[in-house]
């Protein structure tokens, strides 16, 4: 019964450390207006996101909304940049959620590794870099220092449980 209370315990130790074990999505806000997102969706595409999926004949097209193809072509950014939070901040255009909005036969990238494909991105280098121009610029840090944050916190709780539950099977 102790050991496999250990084992245990170990699982839950082991989950509590491993690292971005949270999907993460990039998305356009949706009380932004269109022209504003343009320019976002016309930065993430012109600097390393993959967007021939929003292209007319791709699998993301439809639904066809600066908002819709703005939010594929920022977390195809975001993912090809390791899912870095200072990868989804575009002066505020933009924030990380933690519900997959893939649908309607449009699978958004949910990691690094997804968002790789064997085409060569439209321009930039695919690697992020702070810019010094573009929707970034004006970097308000949109919140998403807090995703860490509370990723942080959910682990430190699992450990804090961890150990409650050891001192619990010694008494």
């Amino acid at each position: 019964m102790a050991d496999a209370a250990r084992l245990m315990l170990l699982v839950a130790v082991a989950a509590a450390l491993a690292g971005r074990s949270d999907g993460a999505w990039c998305m356009c806000r949706t009380e932004q207006p269109d022209s504003v997102l343009q320019k976002t969706l016309d930065y993430a595409c012109g600097d390393g996101a993959d967007c021939k999926p929003i292209l007319q004949n791709g699998a993301c097209f439809a639904p066809d909304t600066v908002r819709a193809h703005c939010s594929y072509a920022v977390n195809s950014f975001y993912q090809r940049n390791n899912q870095n939070p200072q990868a989804c901040i575009f002066s505020g255009t933009t924030t990380l959620v933690s519900s997959d909005p893939s649908g309607g036969g449009c699978q958004y990238p949910a990691s690094p590794s997804a968002a790789v494909t064997s085409t060569t991105p439209t321009g930039g280098n695919g690697v992020y870099s702070p810019p010094t121009l573009g929707p970034s610029a004006l970097n308000d840090n949109n919140g998403a220092g807090i995703g860490r944050a509370i990723g942080i916190v959910k682990r430190v709780v699992i450990l804090a449980c961890c150990a409650l539950m050891v001192l619990f099977l010694r008494a």
